[in-house]
């Protein structure tokens, strides 16, 4: 004979298919409200930053603001002994977001002016995909996450090599205009050449000499090619990525290099070259 479950046993299963139940009635109607009271919680603490709104209506803010920390930390409780395997969920992306969400508005006790940082709740909006649970979304979306993971390497050698650049620039900078033009020592001229860089320019340091202008311009230019080639990167990988997972076939396998990421009408492999098979 079975064992009946307990009281408590039937209230985790209830919770957890309202919580991490997303195609039952409750379980959307709850992510509904959720996604509600995160975009809620987000407008609150903006409108406590204007000053009008914030003289006027702190307190009733304030209130508010605490009525939805509760709740999310009951939402957060719930989760946590609703599973399993509670710790995965804790120290999972999702689980950190939850927390990061709630331990604001708990430090402003402490800390005067720490819920302000409730604004990273906006991070959990990051549940809408999970929600919608659209395929054409979650297909795109992983086929991102793909080409990114595929390309961090190159990515992280373009960005070693920035960084010397910028080093041996803000260097030189520094030598050619000194303290005044405002490179007061080579952390400023880093500074400024990253600034320059990335094409922002915000015009408190600029050069005076000649040949501290030619450089500029030099650095400029090269800024433009700087900002195309992580997204040159990214967009290589998630066009091989999507043909990967559009262009499978595996009537046309390469016989010099085994690869079957082939269009049908494909002649030739598209890793090495070979000619392919008919059939």
């Amino acid at each position: 004979m079975k064992n009946k479950k307990s009281q408590y046993e039937i209230f985790r299963e209830k919770v957890k298919i309202i919580l991490y139940g997303t195609n039952t009635i409750l379980g959307r109607m709850f992510d509904l409200v959720l996604l509600g009271l995160i975009l809620l919680s987000v407008l609150l603490i903006m409108l406590d930053t204007v000053k009008g709104i914030s003289s006027k209506y702190h307190e009733q803010l304030l209130i508010c603001e605490w009525v939805i920390t509760v709740f999310f930390t009951i939402e957060y409780i719930l989760r946590i002994i609703s599973i399993q395997k509670p710790v995965k969920y804790i120290f999972s992306f999702y689980g950190i977001i939850d927390l990061l969400a709630v331990l604001p508005m708990y430090l402003s006790i402490f800390f005067p002016g720490a819920s302000i940082l409730s604004i990273v709740r906006a991070l959990r909006f990051l549940r809408l995909f999970k929600i919608l649970h659209i395929p054409q979304i979650s297909h795109q979306s992983l086929q991102l996450k793909e080409a990114i993971e595929a390309s961090k390497e190159k990515i992280l050698v373009f960005i070693y090599f920035v960084l010397i650049s910028t080093v041996i620039i803000g260097t030189i900078m520094y030598l050619v205009e000194g303290q005044e033009s405002g490179f007061t020592s080579i952390p400023m001229g880093i500074y400024w050449t990253i600034v320059t860089l990335t094409t922002v320019g915000y015009g408190d340091i600029s050069p005076q000499t000649p040949l501290g202008q030619f450089i500029a311009a030099l650095v400029m230019i090269l800024g433009y090619g700087i900002i195309a080639v992580p997204t040159g990167i990214v967009t290589a990988e998630f066009a091989k990525s999507s043909l990967r997972n559009s262009a499978v076939s595996t009537k046309k396998t390469c016989k010099n290099c085994n690869s079957q990421v082939h269009f049908d009408s494909a002649k030739y492999c598209y890793e090495c070259g070979s000619e392919l098979p008919n059939n």
